[in-house]
């Protein structure tokens, strides 16, 4: 059983690698016998996270590049390529939300910002969409593997304020599923398309939607307390083992299908 979940000799790229949820991500892969593209904007906190891992017995690279430049994301394939000859997966973890994106409180509906909408948006759709082709020509030369994505609970509960990021994370739902079926429609069952929707974790992005600053939960945050039946916000770590099982063999006959790590929140009503 042990075998059916291990990630040895697979190599892995992991996109917003220098990211809180994205630092849970790598050290799973890790854990489970992955080699880890380290990928990120953040080049001093790409560094310590590729020294971390090997000082934990692992082996990573260090890939800096913006998601959303196509050019740079080519640039880190071919790192990676001549490094190792080969990649076996795909984490698309970067995204996330703007300032300029959110709505504030009081504010005029209709003069919510469309520029700060559309950066949200195309950072969490084309963020995931371009390592997608980039990479995944690669794990497809390579003989095949696993793409996870990272959706969001926006995508099935309304949460105020974030209309741009969660019109980008409905379309990463769709993105997932469409995608999935046309690679398997092209290479059976050799790649693999899947996402995770986590509950609520604090983030540098979020941590003063859901905090004071201070330590202290929001109104926002309490009510997300009350509503997550474990009336908790996630540990980052919790989202380990979703990952490497839909990374591993575990997950063989497993494509566009969507896994909850989110403390109940979807399924309650609030009742």
């Amino acid at each position: 059983m042990h075998e059916m979940f291990s990630l040895k000799g697979k190599v892995i790229v992991v996109t917003g690698a220098t990211g809180v949820l994205g630092h849970a991500f790598i050290k799973a892969l890790s854990a489970a016998g992955a080699t880890v593209g380290v990928l990120g904007r953040n080049e001093k906190v790409a560094d310590e996270r590729v020294a971390e891992l090997k000082a934990a017995g692992g082996e990573a690279i260090k890939l800096i590049a913006d998601v959303q430049h196509e050019a740079q994301l080519h640039a880190c394939r071919k790192t990676i390529l001549e490094q190792y000859g080969r990649i076996d997966g795909l984490v698309n973890g970067a995204g996330g939300n703007v300032p300029e994106g959110i709505l504030q409180p009081g504010a005029d509906i209709f003069s919510i910002s469309v520029e700060g909408m559309k950066k949200a948006l195309d950072m969490n759709v084309w963020g995931s969409v371009l390592p997608t082709l980039v990479f995944g020509k690669a794990i497809a030369d390579s003989g095949g593997g696993s793409i996870v994505n990272i959706s969001s609970v926006s995508v099935d509960r309304t949460l105020t304020r974030v209309m741009g990021y969660s019109m980008g994370k409905a379309a990463i739902e769709m993105f997932n599923k469409w995608f999935a079926v046309e690679l398997a429609n092209r290479y059976g069952d050799r790649i693999r398309m899947n996402a995770i929707i986590p509950g609520f974790f604090l983030t540098e992005q979020n941590r003063l939607l859901l905090t004071d600053g201070h330590g202290n939960l929001s109104e926002r945050g309490q009510a997300i307390h009350s509503h997550t039946p474990f009336k908790k916000f996630g540990d980052p770590g919790d989202l380990g083992g979703a990952l490497v099982y839909l990374m591993s063999d575990a997950s063989a006959f497993v494509t566009g299908t969507t896994l909850k790590v989110d403390g109940g929140f979807t399924a309650s009503s609030g009742v």
